[in-house]
């Protein structure tokens, strides 16, 4: 029973994180979206809204709050990624998608090797704390 409980949390944990990067790839396609003549101005104003509230910092309900805090996060926030999604056409949509996957796993190798970079850096920096601790000692 605990293994079936443990393999259920796994495939919620890896379904919701999955839907997380799909976000996160949505609101790049609207980004792109946005930048395009052929949409109409009052779909950019939507789109400009969803963006703009995916990325500010400022959520509608604060996230300390419990549960409701991260409602909108979960209600919000993908209720207007899929009105505005919903106004545009469904070719130039899956465009820039596609634009986005392209950016985004550019994106993704360029911060694979920052990320080593930084892991280099702390392993020095580490290491030189260590080295200037033991010198205290001896």
């Amino acid at each position: 029973m605990i293994r079936k409980l443990s393999r259920g949390l796994g495939t919620s944990i890896k379904k919701f994180t999955g839907k997380g990067k799909n976000l996160k790839k949505e609101i790049g396609a609207l980004y792109l979206a946005y930048k395009r003549n052929d949409i109409p101005i009052y779909t950019k104003i939507i789109i400009m809204v969803v963006v703009a509230y995916a990325l500010s910092p400022i959520d509608l309900i604060p996230d300390f709050i419990p549960v409701l805090g991260f409602l909108d996060d979960l209600i919000i926030l993908p209720l207007g990624i899929a009105l505005a999604v919903r106004l545009i056409p469904k070719n130039v949509m899956e465009e820039c998608r596609i634009d986005a996957e392209r950016q985004y796993n550019k994106i993704k190798k360029k911060s694979y090797l920052f990320a080593i970079v930084i892991i280099i850096v702390w392993i020095i920096l580490i290491t030189y704390i260590i080295l200037k601790i033991r010198s205290w000692f001896t």
